[in-house]
């Protein structure tokens, strides 16, 4: 059974950080590309950051370029986000979602609030 699992939000404060982590199973991890997206209420579901699967070029969205950092552990078969500087339009859940040849899996999203 495939899992994706996202662990690691919350409440922060304005120019605070957190790493959010996604653990995944019952699928070959190093074959996919991971990627992160978010939501935030009333928007669109936006790409965030991606990763290939051998972990050798990543892309950032313009609002984030900077400030986050994604990577990957193959032998841990997780995904991390590391979001730094973080301001109060990047309150959103979260979602990591793996992709390949087609094939498509989502978790199901943590929630990270930016607020003072």
């Amino acid at each position: 059974q495939v899992q994706l699992v996202e662990s690691g939000g919350g409440l922060v404060q304005p120019g605070g950080s957190l790493r959010l982590s996604c653990a995944a199973s019952g699928f070959t991890f190093s074959s996919y590309a991971m990627s992160w997206y978010r939501q935030a209420p009333g928007k669109e579901r936006e790409l965030v950051a991606a990763i290939r699967s051998t972990g050798d070029s990543t892309n950032y969205a313009d609002s984030v370029k900077g400030r986050f950092t994604i990577s990957r552990d193959n032998a841990k078969k997780t995904v991390y986000l590391q979001m730094n500087s973080l301001k109060p339009e990047d309150t959103a859940v979260y979602y990591c979602k793996a992709v390949r040849l087609g094939y498509a899996y989502w978790g199901q999203g943590t929630q990270v609030s930016v607020s003072s």
